[in-house]
């Protein structure tokens, strides 16, 4: 594929992001209650937190959290599977970059602060051109990372693929990526995220990006029902929809992106 080419099917991973409204209750009045230390896990994944550099966009949307309300947060790195057991427990208050389904409304409440689309990124020899085709060939192997959920047809090729065992699961994106230099693995659901990764010639080299062609989809603030009550967590939305409101978010997401795609990304 050329270099042009490539390019504009990596914007396209986000930009399509606006448009979209997800509709809140109004919020309280008053700054969220910080009468203990609040505890917030962070994944490593691409630009939103690299355990590498200690920095993304995850890292410095949570220093804000932190200013804005003057609470004080016990912030640790975590596997994206153990994130989701602690949340529903309630030994860990917070998470970011979080997407909703029904298992995890359960126990899991959200503050919506950007949106995004899934791609399937294939190794080249695989001679795969359509989705179908990866689906329907059982030499092909998928990466998924644990307890990771993506876009609903995303979502639909991981549980059919893991029904017929076809899935290899990690821990992390970078292992992943090996994985599919390597060979082990087929192909791999990308996001934005992803970028600098998808940038080097080796992965440009040797795979293509193919649409799943769903709606953008809504992450946030994960928040425990477990453990913060609802008009807690009616404070902390507000005060996300507060950082989207007044830009900040965008401005964070400028620090990583370009400002066209950053404003798809956070303006939704």
């Amino acid at each position: 594929m050329r270099s042009g080419r490539w390019s504009r099917l990596l914007c396209v991973c986000a930009l399509l992001g606006a448009g979209i409204a997800w509709a809140q209750p109004a919020p309280p009045a008053g700054k969220p209650d910080c009468d203990r230390p609040l505890s917030l896990g962070l994944h490593d994944h691409g630009l939103l937190y690299s355990a590498e550099t200690a920095e993304g966009i995850d890292k410095d949307f949570a220093d804000e959290l932190a200013r804005r309300s003057g609470c004080r947060f016990h912030v640790s790195l975590l596997p994206r599977a153990r994130i989701w057991q602690l949340i529903e427990s309630g030994a860990l208050d917070f998470s970011l970059s979080g997407i909703s389904n029904p298992a995890r409304e359960k126990f899991a409440a959200f503050a919506w602060y950007f949106s995004n689309k899934y791609y399937l990124l294939v190794r080249r020899d695989a001679q795969i051109a359509k989705l179908e085709e990866f689906e329907r060939n059982p030499r092909l192997k998928l990466g998924v990372i644990r307890s990771f959920r993506y876009s609903e047809s995303a979502n639909r090729l991981v549980d059919a693929l893991d029904a017929q065992q076809r899935l290899v699961l990690s821990s992390g994106l970078s292992a992943l990526f090996s994985a599919l230099v390597a060979g082990q693995i087929q192909a791999m659901i990308i996001e934005p995220f992803d970028y600098p990764t998808l940038e080097s010639e080796r992965i440009r080299a040797l795979s293509q990006i193919l649409e799943f062609g769903d709606a953008p989809v809504p992450h946030g603030l994960i928040m425990s029902r477990a453990a913060l009550p609802e008009a807690e967590q009616a404070k902390w939305r507000a005060l996300v929809d507060g950082m989207r409101r007044d830009g900040t978010v965008q401005r964070i997401f400028e620090r990583y992106f370009k400002p066209e795609l950053a404003r798809t990304m956070v303006q939704f």
